[in-house]
């Protein structure tokens, strides 16, 4: 994906393409959760964390058992 953020009329293009039609209100509302969105991955894409297990493997070896959804 581009760095160029998405606009209202592409966020209505895509959704609709998805199968998910967006009312003319909703389009900027949209995009703009969308762009915050990339804007936060983006971020956590830059760092580094080397050798750093997953939550879930940090669980299995404390033994501990975590049910939350």
């Amino acid at each position: 994906m581009s760095d160029a953020e998405l606009t209202p009329r592409e966020a209505a293009r895509w959704a609709a393409r998805a199968g998910l039609p967006l009312p003319d209100d909703r389009h900027a509302a949209v995009a703009a959760t969308a762009n915050h969105i990339h804007s936060v991955v983006s971020v956590l894409r830059e760092l580094d964390f080397g050798e750093t297990h997953p939550a879930p493997g940090h669980l299995h070896a404390r033994g501990e058992n975590d049910a939350a959804v």
